[in-house]
């Protein structure tokens, strides 16, 4: 274990970017998730034929294509991230950072529909029919009636989607992000012959994020079940 203990402090960053990229996307696919399930329980046609395809088309897409786009094909037609570039201490938040955060945003978000979409259905459709009858608008029923008691039931889902992509932030390490999939890689390449331990303590640090994740999603769910 001599070689991992060696590299604590370059493993430590990479696990810390792999919390930072997981945590960022994380509340940004809960943001865009909520909107687009909105969009696709809406009475809008217009907004539900638009949030039905995109969630069809990105869900089915493989992860690693839309990493793709956003790294070379985006900036082919004038989409670019080259205007992030932020430093804070040793941490550098650059245009992969972002292409990272954005395809995980895009993709994760459409599993956070479904499983939002599976709470909304659990909803009694009286207590939605009763809060239209008092006059409240639909942006009223669901972020008053609807969306609060779709949280609840949708949790465990929900953090399976967020836990699945914590695991995908594996596959920026292709696409320039120095996380932790990549820091093992380097570490690997340089000290082949400790790749056992290193692979070891790198599994150990994914399964501690994974259980945390766990945890956390446990405790809500326990805590609104008895609420």
């Amino acid at each position: 274990m001599d070689t991992v203990i060696d590299y604590l402090p370059e493993i430590g960053k990479a696990f810390t970017y792999t919390a930072l990229l997981f945590i960022i996307s994380a509340v940004l696919s809960l943001i865009l998730g909520t909107i687009l399930v909105a969009m696709r329980v809406g009475p809008v046609k217009v907004l539900r034929v638009t949030g039905t395809l995109y969630v069809n088309l990105v869900r089915n897409t493989p992860l690693a294509m839309i990493f793709f786009f956003f790294q070379f094909a985006a900036p082919r037609i004038g989409i670019t991230f080259n205007w992030v570039d932020v430093h804070i201490g040793q941490f550098d938040f650059t245009s992969f950072f972002t292409a990272a955060v954005v395809s995980l945003t895009l993709y994760t978000s459409t599993f956070v529909c479904e499983s939002l979409r599976s709470g909304i259905n659990s909803v009694s459709l009286g207590q939605a029919e009763a809060a239209r009858a008092i006059g409240l608008p639909f942006g009223g029923v669901m972020s008053q009636i609807v969306l609060p008691q779709a949280f609840r039931a949708s949790v465990p889902p929900t953090a399976s989607a967020l836990i699945a992509m914590l695991k995908n932030t594996s596959v920026a390490a292709v696409f320039g992000v120095i996380e932790a999939t990549s820091q093992m890689k380097s570490m690997t390449n340089d000290n082949a012959d400790a790749r056992l331990e290193i692979f070891i303590a790198f599994s150990i640090g994914y399964i501690v994020l994974v259980e945390v994740v766990s945890l956390i999603a446990g405790s809500m769910e326990r805590r609104w079940r008895i609420a």
